[in-house]
């Protein structure tokens, strides 16, 4: 199986570019003020979890939405997954957006562990974003206070790598990823046994390319989490709105109150899993673009 057996992953056009973090490809649709999308990292993860944001946003906005290095139809190939490659492909995506807008500040959307990858980048280049929105992000479960140190070192697992490289790892993560341990694992992100079929088979065929297993190793090997998440987002001082779920495995948010009290800082939970803008798009729509146009308010009248 190869990469042209892939389906895109939402519409609009596929481009890539070439860059910091290698071969990378993107969606671009719409018109309008320039918006980008970034997926979450996991076994099966791609551009094909941002859909219903990209649908909508792409009739007002220029929605520019990533495959992440190892995953869709970006370079999948043996090489270093670590969190300054995923960061520059968050660069990399700022600067394909500036080339061709100009170096207006722009809007950015994440997804869980991305989040970090998004903030990172916003601590290198502020001037780049208007604001951030991070949706079911991680850094803010129970011991993250703890969460602080020398930039950019992992939380990497001993032994784990050397593990998952072994002969056996291709079976392990072909098991990892069959239909019924994607579906399974859906079910813990929604917290609910009812998943999007549709989901569940995409993730199935992109997991199924040419070296699919690479990036999913360095996130199961711990190489992709930050030590210093903590000290990353107390760094940043741009708008900043985290929209989550309070269902399925990743609800905890117990240890977000030093955000919560800053003034850059909103907050909204969701009666929904992780996955906010699949179960009630709507709604994260309509709070979405509440926070963007006071943004802009604020924006306008300090200008």
């Amino acid at each position: 199986m190869s990469t042209t057996d892939l389906t895109p992953a939402v519409s609009g056009e596929r481009r890539e570019t070439a860059r910091r973090s290698g071969r990378l490809s993107y969606y671009v649709a719409g018109e309008g003020a320039p918006l980008l999308l970034i997926h979450s990292i996991n076994a099966a993860a791609s551009a094909y979890e941002m859909r219903p944001l990209h649908e909508r946003l792409a009739t007002s906005r220029r929605v520019y939405t990533v495959d992440l290095p190892g995953y869709g139809f970006s370079d999948r190939s043996a090489r270093t997954y670590d969190i300054r490659l995923f960061t520059n492909a968050v660069l990399d995506m700022v600067d394909v957006i500036r080339e061709a807008h100009g170096p207006r500040a722009i809007d950015a959307v994440a997804l869980s562990l991305s989040c970090e990858f998004l903030a990172r980048a916003a601590r290198e280049v502020p001037d780049a974003f208007a604001s951030l929105a991070f949706v079911t992000p991680t850094g803010f479960a129970k011991g993250s206070h703890r969460k602080r140190g020398t930039p950019e070192t992992s939380m990497r697992i001993p032994g784990m790598r050397g593990f998952l490289n072994a002969p056996w790892g291709r079976g392990l993560y072909r098991l990892l990823t069959s239909e019924r341990s994607i579906r399974y694992f859906l079910q813990r992100t929604f917290g609910r046994k009812d998943v999007p079929a549709e989901m569940v088979a995409y993730d199935w065929r992109s997991t199924r390319q040419p070296g699919a297993e690479h990036a999913p190793f360095a996130f199961l090997s711990g190489e992709l989490f930050a030590r210093d998440v903590r000290d990353l987002y107390e760094d940043l001082d741009l708008p900043i709105y985290v929209l989550h779920g309070t269902k399925g495995d990743f609800r905890d948010f117990s240890e977000a109150n030093w955000a919560i009290a800053r003034k850059n800082w909103l907050f909204s939970a969701f009666d929904t899993g992780a996955l906010v803008h699949w179960e009630k798009p709507e709604e994260f729509l309509g709070a979405y673009e509440r926070f963007l146009a006071e943004v802009g308010g604020i924006r306008a009248a300090a200008s």
